[in-house]
């Protein structure tokens, strides 16, 4: 379905692919502002040019480089991301429209995402990791027209995905401090930054590139 009025937070389609709409400036001759949804990128256009998609259970899609299938089915787990789509939030809150949370915390039915907002059951879709046997894969439009030069692409950037995912820290992991010799469990992780059980912040990635710090217990490694 081609749009003639466009809303922020919409799925859309723009050259075959799927982006999501983040910004609408009616005065502007390219007034609508999307991002790729597998990999960020941003794009301008018209209002013309897109296609309606509206998200459903079992769509499948390449979020930020990693595959998910949207799932009304599944419980939120910590760590893990959430789709919103009805939106209904309380006075202290501020998403809209298919806005992509982080799980924070759960307590009782309700999701407490890391931007501190609280989302209810019937607000979200789950996005489960991988590709669900009984999913609709919704990357393209139109499948007969991705090239092989794009399947490359989604490929190259899925491998990337999951070789970055590698090299996160998660909550139980420890650490020692090279400079001081303290030991250290990551207590958090908030955003791109892991907070240790004495207190200290660090960037989730220096924990892997800098010279001052040494994984010695991984939980994602069953034989460390």
């Amino acid at each position: 379905m081609n749009l003639l009025q466009v809303r922020k937070g919409q799925f859309v389609y723009y050259k075959n692919e799927l982006h999501k709409v983040y910004s609408v400036r009616p005065l502007s001759r390219l007034s609508i502002k999307l991002f790729r949804i597998k990999d960020m990128e941003q794009v301008n256009c018209r209002a013309d040019e897109l296609t309606l998609h509206r998200p459903q259970h079992l769509d499948s899609l390449i979020f930020q480089g990693a595959r998910y299938t949207l799932r009304k089915d599944k419980q939120a787990e910590v760590d893990g991301y959430i789709l919103i789509t009805r939106p209904d939030p309380g006075q202290l809150d501020h998403y809209t429209l298919n806005e992509f949370e982080k799980v924070g915390e759960l307590v009782g039915d309700k999701v407490y995402t890391t931007l501190y907002n609280t989302v209810k059951p019937k607000e979200f879709l789950v996005l489960e990791p991988g590709k669900a046997p009984d999913s609709i894969v919704i990357d393209y439009l139109d499948q007969s027209l991705v090239t092989a030069q794009q399947l490359e692409a989604d490929r190259e950037l899925t491998e990337q995905a999951v070789e970055e995912a590698s090299k996160r820290p998660s909550v139980g992991d420890i650490y020692l401090n090279l400079d001081n010799g303290i030991k250290s469990m990551v207590v958090a992780l908030v955003d791109d930054e892991a907070i240790l059980g004495h207190g200290e912040r660090v960037k989730a990635v220096d924990l892997f590139n800098s010279d001052s710090w040494n994984v010695i217990y991984s939980t994602g490694e069953e034989d460390f």
